[in-house]
């Protein structure tokens, strides 16, 4: 099946995939095609090069750099991202702080915020998730008491992605204890990662990477002046948060891509004195991934025609469920491909084993994390049963 556009998308489209092919840089690209760390550096590094062109936050008010596209338009541009192996706009910045600040922020924190998150002269973190308040996000316990013109915030925050390159965290604090609802009393304040009392302590995962920290607050004083929108009313932002933070989340693109690569792999493995890819028990795992895909593909642009004033359609639960699980689908297969030769994870540079199957197994072990970002597949299924079958 081959998605027909218009004439005038399908140009748009060329012109996405013109300027991510030829305007970020092929080194940065190359790693992350081969699934090869970003570096800090590199990542900015990109991200200007997208911002520079207004390329970076087309889905943010016009007055702060957005485009004013259409939903497919930001779908095609998205997609053209992922197949270029462009280091997509940090979420945290473009997809999450900046759109809240844009909505709720008071002028002056749209002036002093929003220039510097889209050209990532700020990289911000989200502290939201704690040790007993994951998906639970509402149980969160960690605490900010006014105190003149500060908070104090107490507390403690988990799984904080790539906290360790942060300047500043957008957090969510609890500043009404005797509120009647759990979710009440809940506000979003900033503040920078080197406020005395801000400790940041990295957790080892699976694969051997650091790519995500625990953060500790101890009597940290936060200016009241760092309060984003009105007191008591975090749960509301961060709701909005989550919403824009799940647009893009099925990367279509992505899997794409790695679909392609293993292909490609398939092709130079051979089995028997035939490549990998005629065996019929292989070939049948591809198509099955490939027709999958294909469908939601097609979910996604369903999702992109019926949004609206900016909410997410209920079906963007879909997505974020089967876009993890094929995202997944896909590492594993590279590990397939790669048989025993995805054992040499930690093989010397140079070794005679290719180097996609040296990152095939440390990449599949990385992605187990996607069924559980952005709200696990547990409560997407949920979320699916109540909104859209009305169980």
């Amino acid at each position: 099946m081959r998605l027909q556009l218009s004439p005038e998308l399908e140009a748009f489209r060329e012109e996405m995939r013109t300027f991510f092919t030829t305007q970020v840089p092929k080194e940065i690209r190359d790693k992350v095609a081969a699934h090869r760390h970003v570096s800090k550096e590199e990542y900015v590094e990109a991200q200007r090069a997208l911002n520079a062109a207004g390329l970076a936050v087309p889905h943010w008010p016009v007055e702060w750099g957005g485009r004013d596209w259409s939903p497919l338009q930001r779908h095609i541009w998205r997609e053209e991202m992922q197949l270029a192996g462009v280091p997509e706009p940090l979420a945290f910045n473009t997809s999450m702080i900046g759109p809240v600040i844009a909505a709720f922020g008071n002028q002056e924190q749209k002036e002093r915020f929003l220039a510097k998150t889209a050209n990532l002269d700020i990289w911000w973190c989200q502290g939201f998730s704690e040790p007993d308040a994951g998906s639970d996000l509402a149980s969160l316990r960690t605490t900010a008491v006014r105190d003149g013109d500060d908070w104090v915030v107490n507390g403690q925050k988990t799984w904080t992605t790539l906290g360790q390159h942060a300047d500043w965290i957008f957090c969510l604090v609890r500043t009404d204890p005797t509120a009647e609802k759990k979710q009440r009393g809940i506000s979003m304040l900033v503040f920078p990662m080197d406020t005395p009392g801000v400790t940041l302590r990295p957790i080892e995962l699976i694969d051997g990477g650091f790519e995500v920290n625990e953060v500790f607050f101890e009597d940290v004083r936060v200016p009241a002046e760092n309060l984003i929108g009105e007191e008591n009313r975090g749960w509301d932002y961060a709701k909005f948060l989550l919403g824009n933070e799940r647009v893009g989340i099925a990367r279509v693109g992505a899997t794409k891509k790695m679909l392609a690569q293993a292909k490609d792999y398939a092709r130079e493995i051979t089995v028997d004195g035939r490549p990998l890819l005629e065996d019929p028990f292989m070939a049948r795992r591809i198509a099955e991934v490939e027709n999958e895909l294909v469908a939601l593909e097609l979910t996604a642009l369903r999702v992109v025609a019926n949004s609206a004033d900016g909410k997410p359609h209920p079906a963007s639960s879909v997505l974020k469920l089967k876009g993890s699980e094929l995202q997944q689908a896909a590492t594993e297969l590279l590990v397939d491909i790669a048989g025993p030769l995805s054992l040499a994870s930690f093989a010397e540079e140079g070794s005679d084993v290719p180097d996609w199957a040296r990152v095939a197994t440390p990449h599949y072990l990385n992605y187990r994390k996607v069924s559980i970002y952005g709200g696990s597949n547990e409560v997407q299924r949920t979320i699916i049963a109540g909104t859209i079958l009305g169980l």
